[in-house]
């Protein structure tokens, strides 16, 4: 059996290996990003200097032969479905009798005027950090970034790293608050401001000025302010990459549609990672997740089914985990941004550094639903073993230092939280029923 993965970013590279500890099957990964796969999410730190380029490699440059996998360094062109068949930059052609599409995202455009400047970039690829070098070593005098989301505040960390100037510009009122609730959104819109950011929330870009030989000079905000810059990072999300597979018979929606099996509408075709779309997404998923452990999740289901087994995908409770300059961020199962019916949502903030812990819990059952961490740090097994048995608030709370793993010698606030909860709800009551009792009466006293 001759295998193609197009893509070697977590996803196909997971799959490859996975496919590898399963079969004998001969295995090709085309990828025209670089020729060993790196971590994409180190990118960062390549730049800001804390690592090397050969630091990033996901393996040492012999594992690939050592393990019978073949690397092609090229972009692919187009995929012939009905004669099996990829066809790469140069002219060449590789057949399969099964194919992985893994492509990943690619930074999203949205038609501002001046946005195919020089200067004017996002940040995902290998590419986009060598431009960014590229442009830092001729010298940039300010940066503006648009889009408040992770990878926007990634780019002004870096840029922050080698002091040079930078103007963010956030279309909401509040830092990412369409994913933050209110009190982390402050949190972290404060911590920008407070390590020299330019933050400008409510404001958008409208149009990027040319100097006159294809270069940024300036941008103007929908405001009307003319800000000067060489530099514009775009950073408003981002989109799957499948732009050179609309052509064909793939059935393509925002992403390539996929279902449970990760099987695409073409025999022996199936697509994994950002670049994939769940035609039938798991109850409070999305159908994209863009997320680098979704990928890795996917592609051992699909390494199963290429190697014969029948292994629907099954993403489990929700995860994710970030850093906002020195906040480290993470959250588990269902954590709204807004208040929902049927669902209360307590929360502890340090009243001097940047540390809060939210936990979301049903109204009615007291059942757990999800947590939402900054700079404070808990174990992923211990919070979504509670979120996934439904395990009671109080119980919890009782328990909440199990679920701590911060440094031995960093301070634990568990106690504070305690305190907390309990002067915001009611104390434990033994008998369940009585709990829920006690606890609905001060709820309603509480909501007046």
């Amino acid at each position: 059996m001759n295998v193609i993965i197009i893509g070697n970013g977590i996803a196909g590279t997971t799959a490859a290996r996975f496919i590898r500890k399963q079969s004998d099957a001969k295995i090709t990964m085309i990828s025209g990003e670089s020729t060993y796969p790196f971590s994409r999410t180190a990118l960062m730190y390549i730049y800001m200097g804390h690592m090397k380029y050969d630091h990033t490699k996901l393996y040492e440059d012999g594992f690939w032969a050592k393990n019978n996998i073949d690397l092609i360094e090229k972009w692919v062109d187009h995929i012939d479905f009905d004669k099996k068949e990829v066809l790469l930059s140069g002219g060449s052609s590789v057949s399969y009798d099964k194919l992985i599409i893994a492509t990943g995202s690619k930074p999203n455009k949205f038609g501002w005027p001046g946005e195919n400047l020089n200067g004017v970039q996002g940040l995902y690829h290998l590419q986009d950090l060598e431009k960014m070098e590229a442009a830092s070593a001729k010298g940039i005098k300010r940066a503006v970034i648009v889009g408040g989301g992770l990878i926007g505040v990634e780019m002004a960390e870096m840029f922050h790293s080698r002091h040079i100037p930078v103007t963010f510009l956030v279309r909401e009122e509040s830092f990412w608050n369409p994913v933050l609730p209110e009190g982390e959104s402050l949190m972290v819109g404060k911590h920008i401001v407070d390590h020299g950011i330019d933050l400008r929330l409510g404001e958008e870009l409208s149009e990027i000025v040319d100097d006159g030989d294809g270069n940024v000079k300036s941008i103007k905000t929908k405001n009307g302010e003319e800000i000067e810059c060489n530099f514009v990072g775009l950073t408003v999300g981002v989109s799957p990459n499948v732009a050179f597979l609309k052509s064909t018979n793939l059935n393509i929606n925002r992403g390539i549609q996929v279902n449970e099996y990760l099987e695409t509408n073409q025999t022996d075709v199936f697509a994994i990672g950002d670049c994939a779309e769940l035609s039938k997404p798991s109850p409070g998923r999305r159908p994209i997740e863009a997320v680098w452990y979704a990928g890795r999740m996917m592609a051992q289901v699909a390494a199963a089914n290429v190697t014969g087994k029948k292994l629907a995908y099954d993403p489990g409770t929700w995860f994710n985990s970030a850093k906002f300059f020195d906040i480290e961020y993470q959250v588990y199962g269902d954590i709204s941004p807004k208040e929902t019916d049927g669902v209360s949502q307590f929360y502890w903030e340090h009243p001097e550094l940047p540390k809060s812990v939210r936990i979301a819990f049903d109204t009615q059952t007291l059942a757990v639903r999800g947590f939402n961490l900054m700079g404070i740090r808990y174990r992923q097994e211990v919070c979504t073993s509670w979120i996934e048995n439904k395990v009671n608030i109080d119980e919890v709370m009782t328990n909440l230092k199990a679920a701590n793993f911060d440094p031995e010698f960093f301070k634990m606030y568990e106690e504070d939280m305690i305190k907390a909860f309990n002067k915001q709800y009611s104390k434990t009551i033994s008998s369940q029923g009585k709990r829920k009792l006690s606890f609905i009466r001060k709820l309603m006293q509480t909501n007046g």
